[in-house]
């Protein structure tokens, strides 16, 4: 896959020029360009994208209007389709957008409204989620009461970026300090784009709500819990993956908020297969349950791998596996193989390893097996 670096390109900077060119008169086209292609091939993709806007700062006029006026007929003309296409010379779109949201972020704040309306039309053609948050950091409730007028919005990008702009651990982004204390202030945005008809913004609520959970657990399997009443298939997709790290963790109010209760079941007879694991095979392990129940249970199965540190310390580490439905009082054997091969995200050490399971959240006793390095 070739790197995203890439498409901040010399043919990119190029068409920048191009339409830059197309608004200014007296602009110096190979002046702008030479000194940005000669420093391109050196820098990673946040770098290029600061470079042009930068060079881009320095182009525009200071006087704020007619700046945002240029920025603004650099644009492609489709504001529905484009946000996934290549620049044309019919305007910017797609990663050619990011240097001039980045110009508006940097340096719009004294503007404040007239930023973020064209931060609005900017995102229809990209994303504007990085550079609508230093507006958050200067003016929180000025911004959300802004934003909060987009949830209905008919450009999906727009409604999107009311979620993906406040998230307040986004990725690449500035953090949000103030939302990373006390979320509230955006809860009112997610509950209006809960039920979104686009999967693409209710993907972006599920994403923001994991990043609340992992400050706010209790808050945010609250939410799951009243967000479950009369939620539709769609919905209750977006709180399973807004409470994936919870789930994960065994959070009980949230796995309460599925139905899933603490199992009433025996000890779990766990077993593994063989004990001694060579390197690039795996770990082959069955488990007997027994349903102690007088009704029906849903168990929601995952199993813990404790693997050995260089240090000799264990670490663990958490797998799906699946969910079943015990009968009352019924008895099932379930098997599992667990690979165990060369990743790029773990080293592995010789020695003594542990397994175990985490049935609706509640941990069992674990069993060892003994990992040979060839």
């Amino acid at each position: 896959m070739e790197p995203f670096k890439n498409a901040i390109s010399p043919a990119l900077v190029n068409l920048i020029a191009f339409h830059l060119g197309r608004q200014l008169p007296a602009f110096d086209r190979a002046s702008f360009v030479a000194p940005l292609l000669e420093r391109l091939p050196a820098l990673e993709l946040k770098q290029r994208v600061r470079l042009i806007a930068d060079a881009l700062h320095e182009a525009l006029p200071s006087e704020v209007g007619s700046r945002h006026r240029i920025m603004a007929a650099m644009l492609h003309p489709d504001d529905e389709t484009r946000a996934n296409w290549e620049s044309t010379e019919d305007g910017l779109c797609g990663w050619g957008v990011w240097p001039l949201t980045h110009v508006v972020g940097e340096h719009g704040l004294a503007d404040f409204d007239a930023s973020l309306h064209l931060l609005r039309e900017m995102t229809k053609r990209f994303t504007a989620e990085f550079d609508v948050r230093p507006f958050l950091v200067q003016d929180q409730q000025r911004a959300i009461g802004l934003m909060a007028t987009w949830v209905d919005d008919p450009n999906e990008h727009v409604r999107r970026l009311v979620s993906e702009g406040t998230r307040p651990r986004l990725p690449w982004g500035l953090r949000l300090n103030a939302l990373i204390q006390d979320p509230r202030p955006v809860l009112p945005l997610l509950q209006a784009l809960r039920d979104d008809p686009s999967d693409y913004v209710r993907r972006s609520v599920a994403n923001h709500l994991n990043d609340i959970a992992k400050d706010h657990p209790d808050l945010v399997a609250a939410l799951a819990h009243d967000w479950m009443e009369g939620a539709s298939p769609e919905r209750i997709k977006l709180i399973r993956h807004a409470c994936r790290t919870l789930i994960k963790q065994g959070d009980a109010a949230t796995l309460a908020a599925f139905g899933l209760k603490p199992p009433d079941i025996r000890r779990p007879d766990l077993q593994i297969i063989q004990p001694d694991v060579t390197f690039g095979e795996g770990v082959d392990f069955e488990v007997v349950l027994q349903s102690t129940s007088q009704g029906e249970q849903r168990l929601m199965l995952d199993y813990v791998v404790q693997f050995k540190k260089a240090n000799g310390s264990l670490a663990p580490k958490v797998f799906k596996w699946t969910t079943i439905t015990l009968q009352p009082n019924e008895r099932r054997m379930l098997r599992r193989h667990h690979a165990i091969r060369p990743i790029t995200t773990r080293r592995y050490y010789p020695g003594g390893h542990g397994l175990s399971l985490r049935i609706n959240g509640h941990d069992f006793e674990q069993a060892d097996f003994n990992l040979v390095m060839p």
